[in-house]
């Protein structure tokens, strides 16, 4: 590939080695976290991104935040783009800006060498409570966002290098069981540190401008492979509709709807016409069903290849503000994966007659998460429990559902 001063072995080994980094940072974050629903049901996911945000390494995480981290990463460049500095680390879970729900805990570590920004490593992992009106912070019944917790809309956890002790402070003042929750941030926080020491060592054995040269390779070749991809696919305009069956507030039916266009290389995603935003907290954030997409996506392109940034470029994603899927302030987003379940199986349907083997029979399309907590008298602190269900997945043209 023209462009390239870097050999293409040399490349090849520190894409592994980028890879190996993203693995290694979820080793930390489940060796160190606090949270069963963390380090048991493995509800996090870490990722490593270019200087501009794009992601070109991850976790085998929950896919549904590995497509966030280059939506989180530009929030903060936009943000803080000329204040940036060495030994800044942010914290984000505001779902209007680039998140899902308050549960969902962003901390994004920008990496620097030789005083340039180079890269960032962040890690989005599940807080058991967050603080709001139930225990979980997950209230089947909200109606706005404020009812669910504390938010974090892209702030300095540690400035140039200094701890920001009031926001320690004020978390252990906002939620249940603040020991936890510290925990679960401590364990992110060692992840992306350990990104940053991982990235430095890369430099330093190879270079920095072969690692810069590698995280063109990576995203430039998984493009063209997306895109022949998509070229593959039959040209054409193809629907699917369905009905999301109450919000947790009322039992009454919206009507959700996909668009999906095919013109050579690349493929829109149009979900104009589906319901204005609810009353109750099944609505999702752009950001999420964005990264909803994206997992159908990649599963019509290629499901195997490790994900990157790259192979989203051919796809864009449309929809209103206010929908059920798009959710604006003060909506409540708390039950926000009941909302992408809806998004990806829509996508899916309008996608099966395109390519029939890469697609499954519909799900039960819940989560049927349960969520538990009240007071331990013994030692006189909360507790909260939270347990996913599993639920029933469709057939393939190779086995049973």
């Amino acid at each position: 590939m023209a462009g390239f001063k870097t050999d293409v072995v040399t490349r090849e080994i520190i894409r592994g080695k980028m890879l190996a980094v993203a693995d290694e940072m979820g080793v930390v974050v489940k060796r160190s976290s606090m949270s069963p629903v963390i380090y048991e049901v493995l509800d996090f996911a870490c990722g490593f991104c270019d200087p501009e945000g794009q992601l070109v390494s991850q976790t085998n995480g929950i896919t549904v935040f590995t497509g966030t981290f280059s939506i989180q990463i530009k929030i903060i460049l936009e943000k803080f783009r000329n204040q940036i500095e060495q030994g800044d680390i942010y914290m984000l879970n505001n779902p209007y800006e680039g998140g899902t729900h308050y549960n969902d805990v962003g901390v994004i570590k920008p990496i620097f060498v030789d005083g340039e920004l180079f890269a960032f490593a962040i890690t989005i992992s599940h807080w058991t409570d967050i603080g709001g009106k139930a225990p979980g912070s997950l209230p089947a019944d909200s109606t706005e966002i404020f009812q669910e917790g504390i938010c974090f809309p892209g702030i300095h956890i540690y400035k140039a290098g200094e701890r920001q002790e009031g926001l320690f402070e004020m978390i252990a003042h906002n939620v249940r069981i603040p020991k936890m929750a510290l925990g679960d941030l401590n364990a992110a926080l060692a992840s992306v540190r350990i990104a940053e020491n991982r990235c430095l060592e890369l430099c330093e054995k190879y270079g920095e401008q072969a690692v810069r040269e590698t995280f063109r390779h990576i995203l430039e070749t998984s493009e063209s492979v997306s895109r022949a991809a998509v070229a593959a696919l039959p040209d054409g305009v193809y629907h699917a509709e369905d009905w999301v069956d109450g919000d947790g507030i009322t039992e009454d039916r919206f009507p959700a709807k996909v668009e999906v266009c095919i013109e050579g290389d690349e493929v829109t995603f149009d979900f104009t016409g589906s319901s204005p935003q609810v009353q109750g907290p099944i609505n999702c954030s752009r950001s999420a069903l964005i990264s909803a997409v994206k997992t159908v996506f990649k599963a019509i392109v290629d499901p195997q290849s490790p994900s990157n940034e790259g192979w989203f470029r051919p796809l864009k994603v449309i929809a209103p503000d206010g929908t059920i899927f798009t959710a604006t302030k003060p909506a409540p987003v708390g039950w926000y994966y009941e909302g992408t379940a809806h998004a990806s199986e829509l996508a899916w349907k309008a996608l099966a007659p395109v390519a029939p083997k890469r697609v499954s029979m519909g799900s039960a399309n819940s989560l049927c998460v349960t969520v538990l907590g009240g007071i331990d008298h013994d030692r006189g602190e909360p507790w909260v429990m939270i347990e996913p269900g599993m639920v029933g997945w469709g057939a393939t043209d190779e086995r049973d559902g």
